[in-house]
């Protein structure tokens, strides 16, 4: 078992933003995450990073809860929004940062990026622009690309689809592709449901904080999703 959530719940003052009796990712799987904004997703990923505190419950990476072992971060690479990246760095610089956290001299990173590569900005690769001088997009496909390159065991990713151009979202989901067919387990919140279900081999549906579905992907998932959120939650999926 490689992720698991006992008892998860968690609230912002009277409103239950998550509440998950039991959850578990098995090594190897890739998870679509999905659900209407306010579902829980973004809540759901910042447990398992440890970047919130349940009020009841554990959330366990093989077996040892994240809270009080740390093991896990070396082994997980993650990107959730741009507060993740150092604005004042260049990508070069910020790379490199990355991957010291990891263990990783300046000549690993660059021979760990080199899949990755063709993600990146093809404009300012190689610039002295700061990260702060990115737009949205752009910065984004750094945080990513950092992210991809560091995963050793699990991959977490929040909306890595939204706000990239279309040869960008396809180079992703390409990377994603071959990251999974290597045995890597990734984590994929996303709107994008063609997007997420071409990558994923299981998907969680969240509705109001609470898991509504929970199963391996087939032919019709795509289109028993576009048909629940179609009407907006208030059928069940067939």
């Amino acid at each position: 078992m490689l992720l698991e959530f006992k008892n998860i719940r968690k609230s912002y003052g009277a409103k239950v933003a998550l509440n998950v009796p039991s959850w578990s990712m098995q090594r190897g799987e890739v998870v679509g995450l999905v659900g209407s904004n306010g579902a829980g997703k973004t809540t759901f990923l910042r447990l398992i990073l440890d970047l919130l505190e349940p009020d009841t419950g554990h959330v366990l990476f093989e077996g040892r809860s994240v809270a009080e072992d740390e093991s896990w971060r070396l082994a997980t690479g993650s990107f959730l929004d741009r507060s993740f990246l150092i604005e004042y760095l260049t990508i070069a610089e910020y790379l490199e940062f990355t991957g010291a956290t990891y263990g990783l001299r300046k000549t690993d990173v660059a021979e760990a990026m080199e899949p990755f590569t063709n993600f990146l900005p093809v404009a300012t690769a190689n610039s002295r622009l700061l990260i702060r001088d990115l737009s949205t997009g752009n910065a984004k496909k750094i945080g990513i690309a950092a992210a991809l390159f560091v995963a050793r065991r699990l991959l977490v990713l929040d909306e890595p689809f939204a706000n990239l151009d279309p040869p960008s979202q396809i180079r992703l989901k390409e990377h994603l592709l071959r990251l999974s067919q290597a045995g890597l387990s990734m984590l994929i919140s996303s709107h994008d449901l063609g997007h997420v279900t071409d990558v994923s081999s299981r998907i969680t549906l969240i509705g109001r904080g609470e898991i509504l579905r929970d199963e391996a992907r087939s032919d019709e998932t795509l289109e028993n999703l576009k048909s629940y959120f179609a009407s907006e939650g208030a059928g069940e999926l067939t």
